[in-house]
């Protein structure tokens, strides 16, 4: 059985990200070879009092990268975009990051 940390390896911190915490969506890089179902999983148990309505994934392919006349790949991601119910709280570990907007 894979833990929850063994599925959620990072979170993704940009702009876009931190835009859409406002309507609570959190963005995670996880292993490649997770799900919809094991994602959701992993983050109810990994953040408590949290509950997933949605989870949206996207694999992103390595760029090919060269050195002279050698090249390679850098490796894939996959990244997994978790909506949270109205009613659950949000995830502690993000609230500190989104500096509060100014009016």
């Amino acid at each position: 059985m894979k833990s929850a940390f063994d599925i959620i390896i990072r979170p993704v911190l940009t702009e876009k990200s931190y835009d859409a915490m406002a309507e609570k969506k959190y963005t995670f890089e996880v292993a490649i070879n997770a799900n919809k179902t094991e994602i959701k999983k992993a983050v109810e148990s990994a953040f408590e009092g949290v509950k997933v309505e949605s989870v949206n994934t996207m694999r992103i392919l390595g760029k090919i990268k060269r050195q002279g006349k050698t090249q390679g790949r850098r490796p894939e991601r996959k990244k997994a975009i978790v909506t949270l119910k109205k009613g659950s709280k949000g995830i502690e570990f993000f609230e500190g990051m989104a500096a509060p907007e100014e009016a």
